[in-house]
């Protein structure tokens, strides 16, 4: 009986060839893009800026609440829709997260019509987080901040646990140090960080998270202390009272915010603290003095923010429903 033959070695060229098909079809697969949605949803746009317009004319806080969703959704563990998950009785979900109770339903809300619009034009192809970066940028330039790219193709996190948030967001009374820190352990430069923190000049913080300081600190103008201490009196029966981050011009994005801090104008000890300490305050009165350079700035950050983390090709997916994993 003759002996069986050995299995044959395809050619190297032919291994080679596969490879970098397969190579190519990964790249492919996770590669971003500005037109992302251009052929597979020729809507998208317009589906997207009629829903933001008409939800920002009805409920104007929308746009400093989506700001804020975005942030907490990317910072902590990318942007991937991870926020926008509700939970059920076997998980409690990041938006559950004591930190993220706060969070206003305006935003939310914005995302759910959003996406059940795109779904009828476009079925299970535009995901959460995408749409959350689009109209968060959208909604930023609707109150008169700078316009930034936003690269499409995230695909949405197919997990969403309260417990992996910890220490990954900012809070008022962390202090700079370890606010500095925590940016920088998500690759974000201190001057990154204060472009960020201008955020701050729009939407709004509950007493709770400053009405303690305000006796306290003696970086509050006198005069704002006392009127927060008033504003901010009957906090206790009620928990949703709230003062605006910049009182100047509380719905409009420019560098207000900055030109307050020296004033003791600032809101939260973090506000405050962004102009004590040197390595922050050359930053602060730098965007103080000139709003470009702190639009130039707050888009770079942005961007780079919003791609930060995030899950494309088969690390994500495409939710049918952005409060729910397929």
């Amino acid at each position: 009986m003759a002996p069986s033959s050995p299995p044959q070695t395809p050619p190297s060229s032919v291994v080679i060839a596969l490879f970098l098909l397969f190579s190519t079809a990964l790249l492919c697969e996770s590669r971003l893009s500005l037109d992302y949605y251009s052929k597979t949803c020729p809507s998208f746009t317009k589906i997207m800026q009629d829903t933001i317009t008409n939800k920002q004319i009805t409920s104007p806080t929308t746009a400093a609440g989506a700001l804020r969703l975005f942030f907490h959704d990317c910072l902590p563990n990318g942007c991937d829709g991870s926020i926008l998950i509700s939970s059920t009785a076997f998980n409690k979900a990041e938006r559950d997260a004591d930190i993220n109770l706060s969070l206003p339903g305006d935003p939310f809300d914005l995302i759910v019509r959003a996406k059940t619009a795109l779904e009828l034009a476009c079925p299970n192809t535009v995901s959460c987080s995408d749409i959350l970066a689009v109209a968060t940028r959208d909604l930023v330039t609707m109150l008169g901040g700078p316009y930034y790219n936003v690269y499409l193709g995230r695909k949405d996190s197919r997990v969403s646990s309260a417990s992996s948030l910890e220490g990954k967001l900012p809070k008022p009374t962390m202090s700079m140090s370890q606010l500095i820190n925590l940016f920088s352990s998500s690759g974000f430069t201190v001057q990154e960080m204060v472009a960020l923190s201008g955020a701050h000049t729009i939407g709004f913080s509950h007493c709770k998270e400053f009405s303690s300081n305000i006796s306290n600190d003696t970086h509050y103008n006198p005069r704002f202390a006392q009127a927060l201490k008033q504003a901010c009196s009957g906090y206790p029966n009620n928990p949703t009272l709230s003062v605006f981050n910049d009182i100047m011009t509380p719905n409009k994005f420019d560098n207000l915010y900055y030109q307050n801090l020296p004033k003791g104008l600032g809101l939260l000890e973090s506000d405050h603290g962004l102009y004590g300490d040197p390595r922050t305050k050359p930053f602060v009165e730098l965007y103080a003095r000139d709003q470009n350079k702190f639009f130039q700035d707050f888009a770079k950050a942005m961007q780079k923010l919003s791609i930060y983390g995030i899950k494309t090709g088969r690390r994500g997916e495409i939710r049918h429903r952005c409060d729910a994993v397929n």
